[in-house]
Parts: structure tokens; C-alpha cells; sequence
């Protein structure tokens, strides 16, 4: 098959959710929803009340019955929760999870799919972090229950994904090794999903979707197209400018003097090494641009993949008035992002978006009590009894040293999981009238949003951003 010229970003937590996948899509290019914290998005959408019904009715044609109708019977709040009540907490992600976090996942991924692709012909992936690792196959499989075209994975090396699509479209449980921080290297922990458990023989075969990884060189891309448990259809290649998490610089870590990371010449992916893979790849990072886009045709790309242009136009799931806030600072050249080397609990330097009134505020930062109650990015550690204990370096402090954590890795982390929901409106209530904070993601390409925008106006569509990246290249 052709593949799209532009693929769309799978953006932060609910940015990339189905109404932008389903617009890109609809343009001829590749829609691409998040997967991160998905089920809590859903949970949260159904406590809200489910404005518009969209839930409920992709749950509708949920094909595994009884499970759409136990999801249902726990989060949906006919007519919304009051802003004033907390959202009620679903189990955190374990390596052995309850059936009910299991089924909350599956049907999480099934109903963003099926909504983005619903009625309609165009092609639509799921984005994933590897290092999310105890949410991935419920994830997988719910995705592709609902026909997921494209599988994209970054934040790691993903070389197991290929070979679970292969399993999960034939039908078999698929096994997934998780990393155990402490553990020996001879001993090995797995999360097992198994598709029979839920629908038996009278559930089809799902389709295999193509996977895609996201790197930063050539050698990683090398390690997955030959070492990877099954077929890897192609590569996003992302440059330290693109948003949300980025590889970290290659040798030692040096520090410009703001603190952001310094990346030089061995961070520069070597085309030509791709290339040779003879597998399509895609540029990503600041490339939406006509002339980039050509740019990246004539070096043998198959095409970009865009994320900040999307992340703000209409169709995004970031709550409005922030999205005309960031298009503002933009028009007035007030627009910025810092590639924070310690923000993230994962490790992975993190770019956030500077912007007044969010957790990127130093004092505000300070001055918010830390809690862990979603725990997507914890890390799985083997305590001294040979169990395994759960700790994210973003939690209290106490806690994370309780549990053999390093206090030094404590410093600088920001709660990820709580700020980007915040961002797409379902930001957690605390005592009442307190609520959590935003924190926005971006890559350094927010500084040029404002080349969308026509005079007077504030916002800016999806299909304004693919036109003007295909209807004003350069012959290539």
C-alpha cells in the first residue's frame, strides 16, 4: 500500500484525541490518536457525562459483550459530575492488574479508534510510549478491535511490539517482558494479555496494523528492523526540536547555561544509514513547512510527521482558551519552550511549554503538593523481599525514598500524568475549590504557530494546516 505523506502527531494526553485523528484522516493523511492515559481520558469523559454521547455510542458497537456495559455501570455520571467532586480514581497500572482496569483499557482504546475511523475511509493510527509498558497489550488490543490502521511507538526501544501485533491478529496471547529496576538481569517479569480470555473463538481475528517506531538514529533503527520480534513497516524520525519527550543527547550530558540539554553533530541522524534500510521513514520536528516537506521528498522521506501545528488547531484536544492563549503569544513573538532535562519522571529530557499560570512556573511548581494517584510513569522495582513495588520519582518524597529511591531523583519532577490532563479540560479537583494545574507540551516550531492564523482571527483549522503544507511545497 501507499503510505500518507503526513502523519499526524500522537500528542500528549488527549491532544491527539478522535476528532483530530478523524480530520486528518479525512484529508487523506494519517490520523493518529494517544494512547497515554487513555482509559483515565475515557473514565473521565464518562464522569463528565458524556457531552455529545460519543462514548457511549462507540461502546455501543463494542463487540465483547458485557464489558462496555461493567465500564459504563462504573464511571458514567448521568449529567456530569459537579465541578466541586473529584473524579473517581481508577487502579493504577500494575504487572498483574484487576480484570476491571484490563477491561477499562481495552474498551479506552477501542472507542477513540472506532470514533476517529467511523464512517469514513481514511487512515487512522494510535501512538504509544514504550516505556508505558503495563498498559501496552490491553491498549494494542483494544485498538485493534476496532481496526487500527498504523501502530506507533516511541520512548524506548520497542522491540517487542511487532511480534505482539502479529500474535494479537492471529488470535493468541501475546507475552510483553517488563523492565524491573534492581532486578537480575537473568530474571525476567511479563505481562501477559490473552484475547481468548475475552471473547473466545467467536471473536474475528483483528487485522495486523502497521507499525512504525520513533527514533533519533540510525543505530536504533538498525537494532528494530533486525533484531525486532516481528515486521517493523517503517520510521519516525524525530529531532531533539520536536515536542514532548526527547531522546536524550548521545555522551555525557551537558547543560547549556539556561539548563537545557546540548545536543551536537552525533544527534544528527544519518539519512543515509535509513535509507539503506530500505523501509520508508518520515522527518519529524519542525517540518511543517512547504519547503520542508520538500526537503524532506528529496532526501528520500516518504514524508513528515507534523505535531505542533495540530496539537493547537481546532480540532485538538487542548482546552480552547489555552489554545488561544499559546496562538496569541505566537502572533506576538512571545512563544517559547524548554527542553527541561529533569520534568519528566521517565528520564527523558521533556519540552514544556512556557506559559503563565501553569505547572512550567517555578513558584507554582513549588507550591503544589505532590501526589501519585494515576501512576502511569512509575517505574517497577524489585523490593528486598523478591516482590515488586511501584515508585515514579514525581510522588511525594518520603514515599519515593521509602521505596529505595534516590532523593537527587526527586528534584525538578513534575507530575506529567495530573498536569496533561488538566490541559484537555479533566484536570483533577483537590479540596473542593482547589484543582490541578496545566502543563503544556510543544516543540520549538510554537514559535512560528502564528503562520496559521488569518488576520482577525484566533484559531485555526486541521485541514488549514494540511493544505498549506501540500498546496504550497516546492516541487520536489
Amino acid at each position: 500500500m501507499s503510505h500518507p505523506i503526513i502523519i499526524q502527531g500522537g500528542m500528549g494526553v488527549g491532544v491527539s484525541d478522535w476528532r483530530l485523528a478523524r480530520a486528518v484522516s479525512q484529508l487523506g493523511q494519517l490520523g493518529v490518536v494517544s494512547g497515554a492515559l487513555l482509559a483515565v481520558v475515557f473514565a473521565r469523559r464518562l464522569q463528565a457525562g458524556d457531552p455529545g454521547g460519543h462514548m457511549r455510542h462507540a461502546l455501543d458497537h463494542f463487540p465483547i459483550s458485557g464489558m462496555a456495559g461493567r465500564v459504563l455501570e462504573q464511571y458514567l455520571v448521568p449529567g456530569g459530575k459537579s465541578p466541586q467532586v473529584p473524579f473517581m480514581l481508577s487502579a493504577m497500572p500494575t504487572l498483574r492488574p484487576g480484570p476491571a482496569l484490563v477491561e477499562l483499557m481495552v474498551t479506552a482504546n477501542f472507542a477513540e479508534v472506532f470514533l476517529a475511523k467511523e464512517g469514513q475511509r481514511g487512515l487512522v493510527g494510535i501512538n504509544l510510549l514504550e516505556k508505558v509498558q503495563l498498559a501496552t497489550l490491553p491498549s494494542l488490543f483494544g485498538a485493534m478491535l476496532a481496526d487500527v490502521d498504523y501502530v506507533l511507538m516511541g520512548a524506548g526501544i520497542p522491540r517487542a511490539i511487532p511480534g505482539v501485533l502479529d500474535r494479537f491478529a492471529a488470535g493468541e496471547p501475546a507475552e510483553l517482558r517488563i523492565d524491573v529496576e534492581g532486578a537480575e538481569p537473568s530474571k525476567e517479569f511479563s505481562f501477559t494479555f490473552d484475547p481468548r480470555t475475552f471473547g473466545g473463538d467467536r471473536l474475528a481475528k483483528p487485522k495486523r496494523p502497521h507499525f512504525l517506531a520513533i527514533v533519533a538514529s540510525a543505530t536504533l533503527a538498525t537494532t528494530l528492523a533486525r533484531k525486532s520480534s516481528g515486521r517493523v513497516d517503517g520510521f519516525i524520525i524525530e529531532g531533539e526540536v520536536a515536542g514532548g519527550h526527547n531522546a536524550p543527547p548521545r555522551g555525557p550530558l551537558q547543560l547549556t547555561a539556561d539548563g537545557e540539554p546540548v545536543y551536537g553533530p552525533r544527534d544528527v541522524p544519518d539519512l543515509e544509514k535509513f535509507r539503506a534500510l530500505g523501509l520508508p521513514f518520515w522527518l519529524a520536528g519542525a517540518y511543517a513547512q512547504p519547503d520542508k516537506l520538500a526537503e524532506a521528498l528529496r532526501l528520500g522521506a516518504a514524508g513528515i510527521q507534523v505535531g505542533t501545528a495540530f496539537a493547537f488547531c481546532e480540532e485538538s484536544g487542548i482546552e480552547p482558551a489555552l489554545k488561544r492563549r499559546v496562538c496569541e503569544l505566537s502572533r506576538t513573538g512571545g512563544a517559547r519552550v524548554f527542553t527541561d532535562p529533569l520534568a519528566s519522571p521517565t528520564g527523558f529530557p521533556f519540552k514544556v511549554l512556557q506559559l503563565a499560570g501553569t505547572l512550567a512556573e517555578a513558584d507554582r511548581y513549588a507550591a503544589r503538593e505532590r501526589f501519585c494517584d494515576l501512576g502511569y510513569l512509575r517505574l517497577t522495582y524489585l523490593k528486598p523481599d523478591g516482590t515488586l513495588g511501584y515508585r515514579c520519582a514525581a510522588e511525594p518524597v518520603d514515599d519515593f525514598t521509602r521505596k529505595g529511591g534516590i532523593l537527587a531523583d526527586t528534584q525538578g519532577r513534575k507530575c506529567l500524568c495530573n498536569g496533561l490532563m488538566t490541559t484537555v479540560g479533566l484536570g483533577q479537583t483537590r479540596s473542593g475549590t482547589e484543582h490541578e494545574l496545566p502543563l503544556l507540551t510543544a516543540g520549538n516550531d510554537i514559535a512560528q504557530l502564528a503562520r496559521f492564523l488569518k488576520p482577525g482571527l484566533d484559531s485555526y483549522s486541521a485541514a488549514e494546516v494540511v493544505h498549506y503544507l501540500l498546496n504550497h511545497r516546492c516541487p520536489g
